[in-house]
């Protein structure tokens, strides 16, 4: 399904019925990484897969984008499918973009899932990591981009079928892939907004997750007024995808 936002369309899935619940997609992915984790859900939800612009079948449209524009399209997202309000939930760089639609939409807000995520910005080092990210995507592709993620996505347990999964669902255009990694490079730390974060919140996190660690998990929830946290045991970055089972049940429930 598509909808028009702005001069672009926008791809997304909507399977179940209930309460609304918008899962946003990690980077360099799209909606097809939540497929498992709606099916599960949507005996009790009505669970929304966007695909961010330029990922799976979204345009990119002309230029680059912010995290906040991506808020902005969940935003229009809802307007066109005529639902005041919802849960947010996303992992990631999904869950930038869930922080930024709690700051520029708090009224559309019912209540805030972040997996594997966090609130700070890039530090000098981070930044620099995605300047030569940019470089490898525009000399090799995106696939070289993937083959030096994964191991710092997925556990050291992971399976091959599951390296082989992220593999296929990271094949992004190239074009899309380095806006997003300037997108993430540039976005602000929200650190400072955590406590103002008034709905109930949901922090999970993979116990070996290298990129969002656990610590920095407590960190943010312990700053948010109505927080807590799900470890996920033996999953890395990509919690939903390395034990599917425990991820579901936590989101399944948070009210």
């Amino acid at each position: 399904m598509k909808v028009s936002i702005g001069p672009r369309e926008l791809a997304y899935q909507s399977v179940g019925t209930g309460p609304v619940l918008v899962l946003l997609h990690a980077f360099p992915f799209d909606s097809r990484m939540w497929r498992q984790t709606a099916a599960a859900l949507a005996s009790q939800r009505r669970v929304i897969t966007p695909d961010m612009r330029g990922f799976g079948l979204s345009e990119l449209g002309s230029g680059g984008f912010s995290i906040a524009d991506l808020a902005d399209d969940l935003a229009a997202l809802l307007d066109a499918l005529r639902l005041p309000v919802a849960t947010v939930g996303g992992m990631s760089m999904g869950g930038y973009v869930a922080l930024a639609f709690a700051r520029r939409h708090r009224d559309r807000l019912k209540s805030l899932i972040l997996a594997d995520t966090k609130a700070a910005a890039d530090s000098p080092e981070a930044r620099q990591g995605r300047e030569a990210a940019i470089s490898l995507v525009e000399k090799q592709g995106v696939a070289a981009l993937l083959e030096k993620q994964i191991p710092r996505l997925l556990s050291a347990s992971a399976s091959d079928g599951l390296r082989a999964e992220v593999r296929a669902l990271g094949a992004q255009p190239a074009d899309t892939v380095i806006a997003a990694i300037r997108a993430l490079r540039d976005r602000p730390d929200r650190t400072a907004e955590l406590p103002e974060i008034a709905v109930p919140t949901l922090v999970v996190v993979g116990s070996d997750d290298a990129l969002s660690s656990p610590a920095e998990a407590r960190g943010m929830a312990a700053a948010m007024p109505h927080a807590r946290v799900v470890e996920i045991h033996g999953a890395g970055h990509l919690s939903n995808l390395e034990n599917p089972d425990a991820f579901t049940a936590a989101l399944a429930g948070f009210n």
